[in-house]
């Protein structure tokens, strides 16, 4: 799925960029048919509205950023990764990554069994991959991998083929999982954000189709934020490079326009983590959001 700007009117929800999902893929590791990659991309580096550059923070350190499993095709999460981030002296931020099973990962919370503590979080072009048994783990800034004429849609579809995204950066959560660690048949994914600024957990953003919750309007998008997919329809998957956009702007426009005229990036990785690197190195000690 790709949705950027997910809050209202194009915005972030909650007015916090670091809170914004943009993306998410699945898909087996290549040359390892024992292991998935699952990767949850957040926090564009630019908004709309407002317009410009936003924190170079690269996550929340009072959310939690969570990838929902459901194994059992009921649409309730049996399994969740979930990753909460700290601040340590000089601004470096450090990753804790959690599993949890059964009725608890249907729920909200930051509980669970650790994976990874303390995992250094990546704001330079190098990236920094931490390990724990079967797992792999990153986390930090990289490259946005997606591409539209962002412009051009919001001036009515006068598309002039300008990648809006062509030097953008994204914060990227990836995970290298065991399939042993998940299941055999066919399974649901999705990712969500879950915002504790005020003292109590609040979900914020969510998705897995494709472009689904841009779309919806007024409180429609807030139901949709605070529901669970089995009110939804089922999953459907993309590659990093699918132009899943022009298919959009086709149903929105009734066929009259039918590409925006912009094509995928060239600078994804053929191994772990995948997305590549920032097109901006960012100061760790860069903290105010």
């Amino acid at each position: 799925m790709s949705h950027h700007y997910s809050g209202p009117d194009y915005g972030f929800p909650h007015g916090d960029a670091r809170l914004d999902l943009t993306d998410l893929y699945a898909f087996p590791k290549p040359g390892d048919a024992g292991k998935s990659i699952l990767i949850m991309n957040v926090h564009p580096s630019e908004g709309v509205n407002p317009p410009g550059p936003t924190t170079d923070e690269p996550f929340a350190t009072d959310a939690i950023y969570e990838l929902k499993i459901d194994t059992d095709g009921d649409l309730v999460a049996d399994i969740a990764y979930r990753v909460r981030f700290s601040s340590r002296e000089g601004g470096a931020q450090t990753a804790t990554l959690r599993r949890v099973e059964g009725i608890e990962a249907a729920g909200t919370g930051d509980g669970g069994q650790t994976i990874h503590e303390g995992a250094p979080v990546s704001t330079g072009q190098d990236a920094q991959v931490t390990e724990a048994g079967d797992y792999r783990f990153f986390a930090g800034w990289r490259s946005d991998s997606f591409f539209f004429d962002t412009m051009g849609a919001l001036n009515n579809f006068q598309f002039t083929g300008n990648d809006f995204f062509t030097e953008k950066d994204v914060c990227s959560i990836v995970l290298e999982v065991p399939n042993s660690a998940l299941v055999t048949r066919k399974m649901g994914l999705w990712h969500r954000t879950v915002d504790g600024k005020s003292g109590k957990w609040v979900p914020t953003d969510r998705g897995a189709l494709p472009s689904q919750s841009v779309f919806l309007t007024g409180e429609e998008k807030g139901v949709y934020i605070t529901a669970e997919p089995k009110d939804d329809a089922r999953f459907v998957g993309r590659k990093l490079s699918d132009d899943v956009m022009d298919g959009f702007i086709s149903i929105l426009t009734n066929g009259k326009v039918t590409r925006d005229n912009v094509g995928p990036h060239n600078d994804l990785l053929a191994s772990f983590p995948y997305i590549g690197p920032p097109h901006k190195a960012r100061s760790a000690q860069l903290v105010a959001a």
